[in-house]
């Protein structure tokens, strides 16, 4: 047990260098570097396609919802938008649960559109 405190005791006792170590800030702005381009910029592009998607919505636009749910719209509120799901069901939902546009003609007849 003694042999292990003593080699500790001299270990503190190394003499320490007066220059500063740059290997930490060096790794700390790799990191941050790789945080921002793996991270931080997808997910800010993939914000501005969704506001760019939120803004495009026009009545009459085949949506897919992010619950899954096929429409078409059939009014715009503001942020929300009225869903024709077919035989006269329309429902009411906020615009941020649209998850994609599909192209037209993809649903096929929804009841008063035939």
């Amino acid at each position: 047990m003694s042999l292990f405190i003593s080699e500790a005791l001299a270990d503190t006792a190394a003499p320490k260098s007066a220059a500063p170590d740059w290997s930490f800030f060096v790794m700390m702005i790799g990191l941050f570097a790789l945080m921002y381009f793996m991270i931080i910029r997808p997910q800010r592009k993939r914000q501005k396609e969704l506001e760019a998607l939120m803004g495009a919505l026009a009545k009459g636009d085949e949506v897919v919802l992010t619950s899954g749910l096929l429409g078409r719209i059939s009014k715009i509120e503001g942020e929300y938008l009225v869903i024709n799901t077919g035989n006269n069901i329309e429902l009411k939902f906020q615009k941020q649960s649209v998850h994609a546009v599909l192209p037209k003609g993809t649903i096929k007849a929804i009841d008063g559109d035939k």
